[in-house]
């Protein structure tokens, strides 16, 4: 496994000058082993029919610095940047929507492009990996460790925009409606950028250390919680929207997603879930048939046959593309930055289970990259990961966009393909660069309709509470990790399935705006579920001890195993009694036998 040129001693390999490396520039793009290779490309797009006979030779591994064809990188390059489009613009979409600050078509346009502009430039700095001078510390991993757009913010921010409107933060029309608060936004990027310091400072200590205050018991559940949350909103979306339509309210804005737009219906109408439906069954119908890239690809693809039966049954609107711009950057379209207090706190619980799944994600690469998982270069990897996990999200705060997370879709791109060549993921950030400075594909994204993307984003957020799940079988499951895992979840789908339960504890009403506002974040992270889990789990995992059983017994400690011995010699007993007993009775049959005889 070779991790070179990032070694933490020095490097006594000989350096290459500007012109060595200018000769294998030009060659790579001049010469046809330089461009095409001998590579099987066939291998990417064959489909996984029941009648086509399977290739036998699997197709070759291009490890960290292994040379690989231009056309090659690019198009594996391309398939990563494909597999995160979907994460990459959920996040503004939903923020910037109904259930989020109800933000103008223009600055939902201009966040998408954006978040596609941040992401490509920021996966950058993890894949490039830069060396602290004079310390033993780095920024970024060296592998393809992208990042994106974390879904984790979206319950924090929704249940943060909620409260903004009811306390006046965001203004509200006459008849209630929920009017456009880009002062709500700048808020949540604001305090989102002041809370990214903890995992900037969490970054430079131990992992093993770490790894103890924040094991899997703990971000098992929070992880999984996240997923459930979100789900809710994704099947709103799947039946008409997640606005105030989803409530089938009398008069005009009982039409969803809204009254203008292009063949509006009522929630839940059979037309909608039809059109989600499509989406989700796409997906499935790519990963049981799908050539390798389109398994990777299959939420795109599910979304892109969606769009398609979306626009030939009349439910596109084209003008948000026409009036939008050619080309966008970071910072067309500004925000007010302000502190919002009540979401300190819960944005602070989001930084410890994005470092903590940056942890987990980064220990995937390694792994499917063929590289150590263990010893100085590993646990510097994952210093350098979560350094820049946490410089990601001050920076992404900066240039407008939600805190960013490190995406683990591509560990299964690296995976299917057998390419885990930094090449492949530099041109990754060139193709979501593209594809954020040309505003007019961010415009085609925003103008999706609200079932197609609920039958995308369901799939999505189901795969985030899988993962929570997936953590969670790590664990042995000791009667006091049984305990922990019952407590924080207890209150977590509590939070979670009656989000209000909390609203009513505080009557406070006066104008001290410091006591109203502690008020509100106390209330904000009890209704956030995945917030409180991990609060009450941290917690739990400090207080309680293990047990002694549990450590003796750790996972066969149930009740059938420990007596397994007992029973065992127990019955050893019995059959050693038959067989003695049946030995006597022989002989006095036998005697008897004879007696008569």
């Amino acid at each position: 496994m070779d991790d070179s040129p990032d070694k933490i001693g020095p490097d006594m390999t000989p350096k290459r000058s500007f012109g060595d490396k200018g000769r294998g520039l030009v060659g790579a793009f001049t010469t046809r082993e330089g461009l095409i290779g001998d590579y099987d490309y066939a291998f990417l797009f064959k489909p996984n029919l029941p009648f086509m006979q399977k290739s036998r030779r699997a197709a070759p591994f291009f490890g960290l610095n292994d040379k690989m064809p231009v056309l090659l990188a690019l198009l594996l390059g391309f398939q990563h940047a494909l597999s995160m489009l979907a994460g990459i613009i959920t996040p503004p979409i939903i923020l910037a929507g109904q259930g989020g600050v109800n933000l103008n078509a223009s600055d939902a346009q201009y966040l998408v492009s954006t978040s596609l502009i941040v992401c490509g430039l920021l996966s950058a700095v993890q894949i490039t990996r830069f060396h602290i001078y004079k310390s033993p510390y780095y920024i970024g991993t060296g592998l393809i460790s992208v990042v994106g757009t974390s879904f984790t913010v979206i319950p924090v921010a929704t249940g943060a925009f909620a409260q903004m409107y009811a306390t006046g933060f965001c203004p509200t029309a006459a008849d209630g409606t929920k009017l456009p608060c880009p002062k709500g936004y700048g808020a949540l990027i604001a305090t989102g950028t002041l809370c990214a310091l903890l995992e900037i400072l969490l970054s430079f200590t131990r992992p093993k250390v770490l790894k103890k205050v924040f094991p899997p018991l703990v971000t098992g559940p929070t992880v999984a919680l996240i997923g459930i949350s979100l789900i809710e909103s994704g099947f709103k979306d799947w039946a008409g929207g997640s606005g105030s339509c989803s409530t089938r309210p009398d008069g005009q804005f009982s039409l969803c997603p809204t009254v203008g737009a292009p063949h509006a219906l009522p929630w839940g109408s059979a037309e909608h879930i039809g059109l989600g439906f499509s989406v989700f069954a796409t997906i499935i119908i790519c990963e049981r048939f799908g050539s390798p890239i389109m398994k990777s690809c299959a939420v795109v693809l599910g979304l892109l046959v969606g769009c398609i039966i979306a626009g030939a049954t009349g439910y596109f609107s084209a003008s948000g593309i026409n009036a939008a711009p050619a080309a966008s950057f970071i910072w067309v379209h500004t925000f007010p930055l302000s502190i919002y207090g009540p979401i300190v706190l819960p944005l602070l619980a989001v930084y410890i289970v994005l470092m903590m799944e940056a942890i987990g994600d980064i220990t995937a690469t390694c792994d499917v990259s063929r590289l150590e998982v263990e010893g100085k270069l590993f646990d510097s990897r994952i210093q350098g990961g979560v350094l820049a996990d946490g410089i990601n999200g001050l920076l992404s705060g900066l240039l407008t966009i939600t805190p960013l997370s490190t995406f683990a879709q591509n560990n299964g791109v690296i995976a299917l393909t057998r390419c885990a060549n930094r090449k492949a993921g530099y041109a990754a950030c060139f193709f979501l660069l593209i594809m954020g400075i040309f505003s007019k594909f961010a415009a085609a994204l925003v103008a999706i309709p609200s079932a197609v993307l609920g039958g995308m984003t369901t799939f999505l957020f189901s795969a985030v509470a899988v993962s929570g799940v997936r953590i969670i079988s790590t664990v042995p499951f000791t009667r006091r990790n049984r305990f922990i895992l019952t407590a924080s979840l207890a209150l977590g789908f509590g939070a979670t399935l009656v989000p209000d339960w909390f609203a009513y504890v505080f009557t406070y009403s006066g104008d001290n705006r410091a006591k109203q506002g502690f008020f509100n974040a106390i209330v904000l992270v009890c209704e956030t579920g995945f917030a409180l889990t991990a609060f009450v789990a941290i917690f739990l995992n400090l207080v309680l001890q293990e047990e002694v059983e549990d450590e003796v017994l750790g996972t066969v400690a149930t009740a059938n195993l420990v007596d397994e011995e007992a029973d065992r010699e127990e019955w050893k007993r019995i059959e050693r009694g038959k067989s003695v007993g049946g030995a006597s009775g022989s002989g006095d049959v036998e005697k008897g036998d004879g007696k008569m005889a």
